[in-house]
């Protein structure tokens, strides 16, 4: 980690199925932890392009994920990391002693259109929420 985010907490996404899951928890956790977390996001492969679908559910709670790529997973990251969150069905990554590991089994809903990615925005936003508030009880001082 750099000296400038040496005293924040590291969480990486991974999604090697659906590259538009990680960004889109990697845009919610970085907006509602308002910089207070240093937020990754990577996938086996690059997202060259992103669902259209759901940078418009994004855009419509006024976050752009439309210039977002998601980096290749390196073990440099794995160890950079403080948390590392899996985005549904398991994803493969190594198991690094002392990292906190999560795997978020998310809403998959039929079809690939607005409707669709906006379910998977809204159980993407909510489990983001809930880690913020886990990790960040100041900025969410009414969380039980």
């Amino acid at each position: 980690m750099t000296e400038t985010n040496s005293h924040k907490p590291t969480v990486l996404f991974v999604c090697v199925h659906n590259a538009g899951r990680s960004q889109m928890a990697a845009a919610y956790l970085e907006h509602l932890s308002r910089g207070a977390i240093d937020v990754r996001s990577a996938g086996s492969r690059p997202a060259k392009e992103v669902n259209p679908a759901v940078v418009e559910a994004m855009a419509e709670d006024g976050i752009d994920i439309s210039g977002r790529t998601t980096r290749q997973l390196t073990t440099e990251q794995l160890h950079d990391a403080n948390m590392v969150i899996t985005l549904g069905g398991g994803d493969d990554v190594p198991v690094i002693p002392g990292r906190k590991y999560e795997d978020w089994e998310l809403t998959d809903p039929a079809g690939k259109d607005v409707g669709a990615a906006r379910v998977l925005r809204d159980d993407i936003k909510a489990r983001v929420q809930n880690l913020v508030s886990g990790l960040l009880p100041a900025l969410h001082p009414d969380a039980s």
